[in-house]
């Protein structure tokens, strides 16, 4: 007695092989036949031009978000030191700063042992709570540690200047 998976292998491969048949004779369908052969590769500028905006976007990204970040600290920095110690008046200071640096908050000294508008060794810088490069800071904060260090000790620290 024959059951059906007799015929299941051979029908299927007549499943397969006519229509494959078909298709390769060019018989089937009105539309023209492409091969392998015909077949051209996918240029590489086609593929490069979305990673190209991709990268162009990340660092865009990146710029912005480091640009949004200054302007945070600088808010910051700007409320921190918006009003100064010990009462110090603001014509004190630009006199003390104009004379030691001329006003230049980036200035620092032939020898490099006295950097920022006020002329502070990194000693001095530490005393009244700075940390890094006193020419690297802006120039608020160099403002605030200058009244600090006038309220704490007058003049003496600057010499010349006071």
């Amino acid at each position: 007695m024959l059951t059906k998976r007799t015929y299941f292998i051979p029908v299927l491969i007549a499943c397969v092989a006519f229509p494959a048949a078909s298709l390769a004779a060019g018989g089937g369908s009105s539309a023209p036949q492409i091969g392998v052969a015909d077949a051209t590769p996918a240029k590489v500028g086609v593929l490069q031009r979305p990673t190209v905006r991709f990268h162009r976007t990340i660092r865009f990204t990146v710029a912005q978000m480091e640009a949004e970040r200054r302007q945070r600290l600088r808010r910051e920095a700007r409320r921190l030191y918006a009003t100064l110690p010990g009462g110090v008046s603001r014509s004190t200071l630009d006199a003390i700063g104009a004379c030691e640096s001329g006003g230049d908050p980036t200035a620092v000294s032939s020898d490099g042992t006295y950097r920022g508008k006020y002329q502070f060794d990194y000693g001095t810088w530490e005393s009244v709570g700075g940390s890094g490069d006193p020419a690297a800071a802006s120039e608020a904060e160099q403002d605030y540690r200058a009244a600090l260090l006038y309220s704490r000790s007058g003049s003496s620290p600057w010499p010349v200047c006071g």
